[in-house]
């Protein structure tokens, strides 16, 4: 089981990036994996962003509600986490996780088994 983090970067206030997460080893919908994206910024510790789940429900931190979008293409078996709007305190490391669940759950980090390497997103002017 692998995950494959990238899309970070440097972009100012009110911008956008898509992070992408590519998955291997195992298959996002067949297998019954949900995807986390988590973060975490300079001293601080790591925080839910937003999951989806093998059903195709999603969750929202509500930090990010309304400017960022999770999305899921299991042809490609990569999880896509779209950011818009971005702000200042959104700067952090960007982490992806799988967990094997038939039901929903939400990005809790400890509940999360296999994590990908981070990217960075920095959000400056």
């Amino acid at each position: 089981v692998q995950l494959q983090a990238s899309g970070g970067g440097l972009v100012q206030p009110g911008g956008s990036l898509r992070l992408s997460c590519a998955a291997s080893g195992f298959t996002l919908d067949l297998d019954y994996y949900a995807i986390g994206w988590f973060r975490q910024a300079p001293g601080k510790g790591r925080e839910g962003v937003s999951s989806i789940s093998s059903d195709g429900s999603t969750y929202y931190d509500d930090s990010v509600k309304g400017r960022f979008t999770i999305s899921r293409d299991n042809a490609k078996n990569t999880v896509y986490l779209q950011m818009n709007s971005l702000k200042p305190e959104d700067t952090a490391v960007y982490y992806c996780a799988a967990r094997r669940s038939r039901i929903s759950v939400v990005p809790i980090p400890e509940w999360f088994e296999e994590w990908g390497q981070g990217t960075l997103v920095t959000v400056s002017s």
